[in-house]
């Protein structure tokens, strides 16, 4: 078990810092668009269609690494409060709850969807826009897999933590 979530929390880590390198790119995209478009009247369609692809990619594939750190949004008027134990035991229960089929629906509702615009090599629909739709598109089955795999992480962590000798000792 522990190897496996040092495996899958390995690829998330590394993901989610190289990421972040498209953070600065998409601002210094996003000021360049502005700078032209305000400065000196000329619209730059690739430019600003790829910061889109940069904040959909940031997005949708840091979903993984924000869980891996706990940044996701949770109503911690309780939890706070609880045990290691009972922490795991309420985060067990919400990724085999939710976390886990919520990623399995848009895996399979998104499968067809990203299929389609790969079949048709989709592009935009603006002149000069990007030639690569089809990519955009193929962000959703990724992130179903990739949040996926790092909910089975955290649901292994979870598990080593319950079944864990030392913390009866500290137990509820």
């Amino acid at each position: 078990m522990k190897q496996c979530v040092c495996l899958i929390d390995g690829v998330t880590e590394r993901l989610g810092r190289l990421l972040a390198w498209l953070i600065p790119l998409m601002m210094l995209g996003t000021a360049t668009v502005v700078i032209m478009r305000y400065g000196f009247g000329q619209g730059m369609t690739a430019l600003q269609e790829s910061v889109t692809y940069f904040h959909g990619t940031v997005f949708m594939l840091g979903a993984a690494y924000t869980l891996k750190h706990g940044g996701h949004v949770r109503v911690d008027i309780f939890y706070h409060r609880f045990s290691v134990r009972t922490k795991a035991w309420v985060d067990s229960i919400g990724s085999i709850v939710f976390l886990l089929p919520l990623c399995g629906l848009i895996l399979i509702t998104s499968w067809d969807f990203a299929y389609n615009a790969w079949a048709i090599r989709e592009t935009s629909v603006e002149p000069g826009g990007l030639p690569l739709v089809y990519l955009l598109k193929s962000l959703l089955p990724l992130m179903a897999i990739n949040l996926g795999l790092q909910g089975i992480a955290e649901l292994l962590r979870n598990a080593m933590i319950l079944i864990s000798p030392e913390l009866d000792a500290h137990a509820d």
